[in-house]
């Protein structure tokens, strides 16, 4: 009987051949100490690719309303309405001529005229502080707390017709806040008379101002009120 092909042979087994994978350990992780300096400084620059920590939204506001006064003359006497009411009732403005050159112009109205019909020296100081202050919040924008330190008026003539202050001479602004931290800023405003007379406008010069302003940005400010709460909270509790 024929044998078939594949009957009757030997079962033939594979040795199985093993499968080696080489593995080598990772290089040792070195960890150096955490650096918290930066997170304890509010003005450390934050690390790159770190996203600078947000503001609070009391400060987000405050900021964006500080930007708001400085826009235009309607904001301004809105914001004056409910926080300078006395540069509201005087009806000054701002008016920017360039990017130095900038005036404020007081009305002659009622409010700010005397007895005699002339515009009230405390009108025109007082609005001295006013012009001032807006001149370096258009500079200083947002970030700083601006209050007036000294001023001296000098008057010259009276004065029947809208008062014009203009800044004569002022120091460097920017290279004071490039230089960082609170700073004093002196400021000269000449104050004139605007005449009209036979259809020609000449201005009659009536005062001149030399005021200082005190300059804090707002978070070093507010660091300095919590050091003196509680400076002022230890010592409740030691008495």
């Amino acid at each position: 009987m024929p044998i078939r092909p594949g009957r009757g042979r030997l079962p033939t087994t594979k040795t199985p051949v093993p499968f080696i994978v080489a593995f080598e350990p990772p290089p040792p992780v070195t960890t150096a100490p955490l650096d918290r300096s930066s997170l304890e400084d509010a003005e450390a620059t934050p690390p790159a690719g770190m996203l600078p920590a947000q503001k609070p939204l009391a400060k987000r506001i405050e900021a964006w309303l500080s930007r708001l006064s400085t826009r235009n003359n309607f904001w301004h006497r809105v914001c004056s309405l409910i926080w300078l009411p006395f540069a509201f009732r005087s009806g000054i403005s701002l008016k920017r001529i360039d990017a130095k050159r900038f005036t404020a112009v007081l009305p002659y109205r009622r409010f700010n005229r005397n007895w005699y019909n002339a515009m009230a020296g405390a009108a025109l100081l007082g609005n001295s502080e006013v012009a001032g202050g807006m001149y370096l919040f258009a500079e200083c924008g947002s970030d700083y707390e601006v209050v007036c330190k000294r001023m001296e008026y000098k008057f010259l003539r009276p004065c029947y017709g809208p008062a014009i202050y203009r800044v004569a001479n002022a120091e460097d602004v920017k290279a004071k806040i490039d230089e960082g931290g609170e700073f004093n800023i002196a400021l000269e405003l000449e104050i004139t008379q605007q005449l009209t007379r036979r259809g020609k406008e000449r201005e009659l010069k009536i005062g001149r101002c030399d005021i200082t302003f005190h300059c804090t940005p707002k978070d070093l400010a507010a660091r300095l009120r919590e050091r003196r709460r509680a400076r002022h909270e230890q010592r409740g509790d030691t008495t």
